[in-house]
C-alpha cells in the first residue's frame, strides 16, 4: 500500500475557489466557514500561498483543516486513521489533476512520491509531511 506523501513546489491544494466545493458548510463549522473563505483570493488561490516558490506562506501556522492528519480527517469526514493514507492519495490526485492536468509534472512526482515512499517505509526514513486537502468529499466514489 501506498503511504501519502507532500511533494514540494505543487500547491494545487491551495487553490480553494468555494464554486469547487459547494458543500463547505457541510463539513466546516460556521466559523470555520468564513475562516476558510477569508483565505480565497480573487483568483481563487489562498491569499498566503506563494505563486513563485509554489509555496503555502504560513504553513507552520496553517488553519487545522489546512492539516492532512488523522485527527483533522476524522473531523471532516469521518475518515479512520487506518483509511487516511488511501483517501489523502485520492484526494491529492484529483486535486492535482483539476488544477494541473492529470499528465502534469505534478501529477508524476506526486505518483513517484507516494510510490517511493513503499520503499522507504520499509527501511523507516520517511516521515510524513503535513499539508493540505481541500476538497470536499461526500465518499471516495465522488472526490473532487
Amino acid at each position: 500500500m501506498s503511504h501519502w506523501h507532500c511533494i514540494q513546489s505543487c500547491g494545487a491544494c491551495c487553490h480553494l475557489d468555494p464554486s469547487d466545493r459547494p458543500d463547505l458548510d457541510q463539513y466546516l463549522s460556521p466559523e470555520d466557514l468564513a475562516h476558510y473563505l477569508s483565505l480565497v483570493g480573487a483568483d481563487g488561490w489562498c491569499i498566503h500561498f506563494d505563486a513563485d516558490q509554489r509555496r503555502c506562506g504560513i504553513y507552520e501556522d496553517r488553519p487545522w483543516f489546512c492539516r492532512v492528519q488523522a485527527d483533522t480527517f476524522n473531523a471532516l469526514y469521518g475518515i479512520t486513521p487506518a483509511d487516511l493514507d488511501e483517501f489523502a492519495i485520492a484526494c491529492c490526485q484529483t486535486q492535482i489533476a483539476e488544477v494541473y492536468g492529470e499528465g502534469s509534472d505534478e501529477m508524476e512526482r506526486f505518483e513517484v512520491a507516494i510510490e517511493g515512499t513503499i520503499a522507504d517505509r520499509i527501511d523507516g526514513t520517511v516521515s510524513g509531511t503535513i499539508a493540505r486537502v481541500p476538497k470536499t468529499l461526500d465518499n471516495e466514489s465522488n472526490m473532487k
